[in-house]
């Protein structure tokens, strides 16, 4: 006897065997209970959902031989025939194959017959985006007013290339991506019918590399079957999906935990002998995070397959949760960036070191102090000498506060405005703003700037937000700005720069006109020099 696969064997043939999509249950429930039934329906979504087996169960309730209504006999002649693709009265087209005008017209010579057997003729037509735009001529007259008794079931996977003529005629119900929960207790429930044994840790592994779809779920299942040699065990399903070990993801987050980095670069060097994909890695490392951030806020929530909850107790007690929320921006933004590293393998220690190196102010790790007498060692107030208590450990750096040691001294008390803005990393209008500003004073973390009125608009929530970030990350401290509009004791930096231009242009106009050549054309010529085209240089 042939084999069937798991995907086509334990398809739904009732609704209340479905999984999910209770909204598109609901509505086509209540329709086929009161009789209310419309004469065209698309169902849309990504594939494997649920779409054509929601609609050979509709087409079902509406022949079946017990009478029209939401739960089909399954039994009857015309639901048996509909369960293998038989039922005469059910005519299904792939459009993928049946795109030219020509088969769409042939599709719809037979429409105003009277269907054979059943109360209804319907019409399943899948991935119906497909069609032609003369196809979708040809069927638009007889979609608008169908003979009654026709129904048609459209599904699609792309009904945004629908023409919106065809969409609006159509009872449209859009198909949800399943949760991994979802899937994983359908492929329990699966495997626990089929007799197959089964480690819950392997099923949600599979469940997640579905990515939303339970027929691909299913099919990842017969794929692991025939790796495993039968057994649905998670060494197994790792060695079949190439992700890397929970051992080894437990293993960084413990390190990353830890006070060592030399131990943590250690162990990630020694993970490339697997050849793993590093941005599942990080993937792994952010949701192992994302469970013990949970544990740490919900002391009695219980993890998942793939994450005990002694494992999320232990991590919970050894990392701080402010670590944890660190480590795991840098994880998802590492993975972000791996395309543009010289190799995943490098973007992926570089991350790791991130998280290792950038840790929160009151951990355990000091920032690096800086080289004696080097050229970036922090003046202590007299020039050329550095503070006594050089030996000593510096406070823990705070994460993404990497303020470079030229924020500290003549800098850190705001007095020389123009060349810390300067200094800053601001662009577009945020930079505007701060150049058409001037230091005021600072009392605590507040600093207040005056801003020329002539700039005013300038004075936006969004623009004092993006300078306040750009000051903070250059000091290394959390500061506020507030700025008033009114006239500066001292001058800005755009006023200071605009008279170093018009400095410049003066002594070009100067020079210009004290040229010999150009005192000749005057005498002789009665020449006079244009001073709005004089440019600097």
């Amino acid at each position: 006897m042939s084999y069937t696969a798991l995907a086509r064997k334990w398809r739904p043939r009732r609704f209340e065997e479905l999984t999910g999509q209770e909204h598109v249950l609901r509505a086509l429930s209540n329709a086929l209970a009161t009789n209310r039934v419309h004469h065209a329906f698309l169902f849309t979504g990504t594939r494997g959902v649920g779409k054509t087996t929601i609609a050979r169960i509709l087409a079902k309730c509406l022949n079946c031989e017990t009478g029209m209504g939401p739960a089909p006999c399954g039994t009857c002649a015309t639901c048996r025939e509909v369960d293998e693709g038989r039922f005469v009265d059910l005519i299904e087209v792939d459009a993928a194959s049946r795109t030219k005008v020509e088969d769409t017209r042939e599709l719809l010579e037979n429409v105003q017959y009277a269907p054979t057997r059943g109360r209804y003729k319907v019409y399943l037509i899948d991935e119906v985006h497909m069609l032609s735009t003369h196809s979708f001529n040809a069927l638009l007259k007889t979609l608008e007013e169908p003979p009654p008794h026709v129904k048609f079931l459209l599904a699609t996977t792309d009904p945004q290339k629908l023409p919106v003529t065809v969409l609006s005629r159509c009872l449209q119900f859009n198909l949800k991506r399943l949760s991994v929960s979802m899937i994983a207790e359908r492929m329990k429930t699966v495997l626990s019918a089929e007799g197959i044994s089964f480690e819950p840790a392997a099923v949600r592994l599979v469940a997640e590399a579905a990515d939303g779809s339970l027929r691909d779920g299913l099919s990842l299942v017969d794929q692991l079957l025939a790796f495993g040699g039968g057994k649905v065990a998670e060494a197994e399903a790792r060695a079949m999906l190439a992700t890397v070990d929970r051992r080894q993801v437990m293993q960084l987050a413990r390190l990353l935990g830890g006070a060592d980095p030399a131990e943590l670069m250690h162990f990630a060097e020694s993970l490339d002998e697997w050849a793993p994909d590093y941005g599942d890695v990080l993937a792994a490392i952010a949701t192992l995070l994302v469970r013990v951030a949970l544990k740490q806020v919900l002391p009695s929530y219980e993890g998942d397959d793939l994450h005990p909850p002694e494992q999320l107790a232990e991590l919970a007690a050894a990392i701080s949760a402010e670590d944890v929320q660190f480590c795991y921006q840098t994880a998802i933004l590492g993975r972000r960036d791996l395309a543009w590293a010289p190799d995943p393998r490098t973007g992926f220690e570089m991350t790791l070191l991130r998280m290792a190196s950038f840790r929160l102010a009151g951990g355990e790790r000091s920032s690096p102090r800086p080289v004696s007498g080097g050229a970036g060692s922090v003046a202590s107030g007299t020039t050329g000498s550095t503070s006594g208590a050089e030996g000593a450990a510096m406070p823990a750096v705070a994460p993404m506060r990497t303020a470079s040691s030229n924020s500290a001294g003549a800098l850190l008390n705001f007095t020389d405005w123009q060349q810390l803005v300067a200094a800053l990393e601001l662009g577009g209008a945020a930079r505007q703003l701060a150049a058409n500003c001037a230091f005021a004073s600072r009392e605590g973390n507040l600093v207040r700037l005056t801003l020329d009125p002539a700039q005013a608009l300038l004075k936006t929530t969004a623009l004092i937000d993006k300078l306040a970030q750009a000051l903070s990350r250059h000091t290394g401290e959390t500061l506020r700005v507030e700025v008033e509009a009114a006239a500066a004791l001292v001058e800005t930096p755009a006023r200071a720069e605009q008279r170093a231009v018009d400095q410049q242009f003066d002594a070009a106009r100067r020079s210009l006109e004290a040229d010999p050549t150009i005192r000749v054309f005057k005498e002789k010529f009665g020449a006079t020099l244009k001073s709005e085209t004089v440019k600097s240089h």
